[in-house]
């Protein structure tokens, strides 16, 4: 194998590897419960998305989840609530807690964003920020990558 092989090789890999370090990408392995139970009102987010204290939190007031009561049983709670607290974000970009716990109120989200005018969100296609799937193609696999993003009318 020549050298440049080698060197693009490992580029490649350390690109992956970083990827899943950082907690963007959702992990190979995610309970059943946290499909069904999460994802029948929103995409399953990766839960590299968010610090460990914002999961928390989210999972102690899901009888008031932003207007919506999503109670679970305590088993289920504490079934999601591990595998959460074990996968949450750690990285830089997510150490920082934000407001009211969402995803879209993070700096790293809103500076990503920025370019994205106020009147796309609120396209029935797209519903609002927090609809990361209609228009991130490969959101379900934790894949934000720009040049997948594809923006519906």
């Amino acid at each position: 194998m020549c050298i440049k092989s080698v060197v693009l090789f490992c580029a490649g890999w350390s690109g992956l590897v970083s990827a899943w370090a950082d907690g963007r990408l959702m992990p190979a392995q995610v309970p059943a419960v946290y499909k069904q139970e999460c994802a029948a009102c929103h995409m399953a987010y990766p839960p590299g998305l968010l610090p460990a204290a914002s999961w928390r939190r989210i999972l102690h007031g899901l009888d008031q989840h932003y207007g919506s009561d999503a109670s679970m049983e305590p088993a289920q709670v504490q079934q999601i609530g591990a595998w959460l607290q074990a996968n949450a974000g750690t990285y830089k970009r997510v150490r920082e807690e934000p407001a009211d716990d969402r995803i879209t109120r993070s700096a790293w989200f809103v500076r990503k964003h920025r370019e994205v005018e106020s009147s796309v969100w609120k396209r029935a296609s797209i519903k609002s920020a927090a609809q990361c799937s209609a228009c991130h193609t490969q959101a379900d696999a934790g894949n934000f990558d720009e040049h997948q993003v594809r923006i519906p009318r």
